[in-house]
């Protein structure tokens, strides 16, 4: 498996004719923007090249372009955004899946309570016990910052007795906000699928939220556009098995993983490593998106 190290999208840009770019640990830590980031994104949209963030937030797109401007990321720094939110709330206006054709329209959503909109204008209500839900949505924890997947055990055993299907809109296992890592929806998802209930995740990796992202970029051959991500299980899983050449930031959700501070890059070996776990390599890795590069 071979890969690159750079430290800087400069030299590789120009070889693409468009980008999908993830949000947390990419673009931002859940504070701020990473030093130099913005520049970057306006140095990637030259000539034309349109940019798409693609995140697994289980929010429509409205919602974190407003979260995205509080935090200084204007909507003038990129193209297009795609959420995860956006493709679980289609598939509940459509009802296009096994899980809806036949359900009734009482949800029981297990999340914050900013993760809110999904049902928005459409034909369901939302219920606050299990015993009158139709089917599930997760979207993450209540309070990602004290609770772990093991505080809602109870709640989905009893989604299980009751054998109630789930939507999950955030496939992520964790999130860095910060320098901390907090469990997300996919984790709470993937309990629940042990426990033997019935899953369904939407976002990255997913063919679907790709597919929606080229249309949008206007961009038919996969080798053409490049993906920008910080995990190897969904960004760079993800755009590798749609054809898509992809950066590894290793400042993102393995820093902690491989011991890295403020954007260092990890080791070869780190590297060979995670990919060999993973079966897939990234053909860049960096340790933040930064523009200029420099010397190794």
């Amino acid at each position: 498996m071979t890969f690159k190290m750079i430290t800087g999208m400069a030299g590789i840009a120009a070889d693409y004719d468009g980008y999908i770019l993830d949000l947390w640990g990419v673009v931002h830590n859940g504070h701020h923007p990473y030093p130099g980031v913005l520049e970057c994104m306006t140095k990637l949209r030259e000539k034309d090249r349109p940019l798409i963030l693609l995140s697994n937030a289980p929010r429509t797109n409205g919602f974190v372009i407003t979260f995205l401007e509080k935090i200084g990321v204007g909507r003038e720094c990129y193209d297009y955004i795609l959420t995860s939110g956006d493709i679980t709330r289609e598939v509940l206006a459509t009802r296009n899946h096994p899980y809806l054709k036949k359900s009734g329209n009482a949800f029981y959503q297990i999340g914050a309570d900013r993760d809110k909109g999904l049902e928005d204008g459409l034909d369901y209500h939302r219920v606050y016990s299990v015993a009158d839900a139709d089917f599930l949505i997760c979207t993450g924890l209540a309070d990602d910052e004290t609770e772990t997947p093991e505080n809602y055990r109870s709640l989905l055993l009893d989604a299980l007795s009751r054998d109630l299907p789930m939507l999950c809109a955030n496939p992520d296992l964790t999130v860095m906000r910060g320098n901390s890592s907090h469990y997300c929806a996919g984790a709470i998802a993937a309990l629940y699928a042990e426990l033997g209930g019935r899953v369904e995740l939407f976002g990255k990796p997913y063919p679907e939220i790709y597919r929606q992202a080229m249309e949008r970029l206007q961009i038919s051959e996969p080798s053409r556009i490049l993906a920008i991500g910080d995990s190897m299980r969904t960004d760079i899983k993800g755009a590798t098995e749609m054809g898509m050449d992809c950066v590894l930031v290793s400042g993102g959700i393995h820093a902690e993983e491989w011991g890295l501070k403020d954007g260092q890059l990890p080791t070869a070996e780190q590297i060979t490593s995670t990919a060999r776990q993973h079966g897939f390599s990234p053909k860049y890795v960096t340790g933040h998106m930064v523009w200029q590069e420099n010397a190794l």
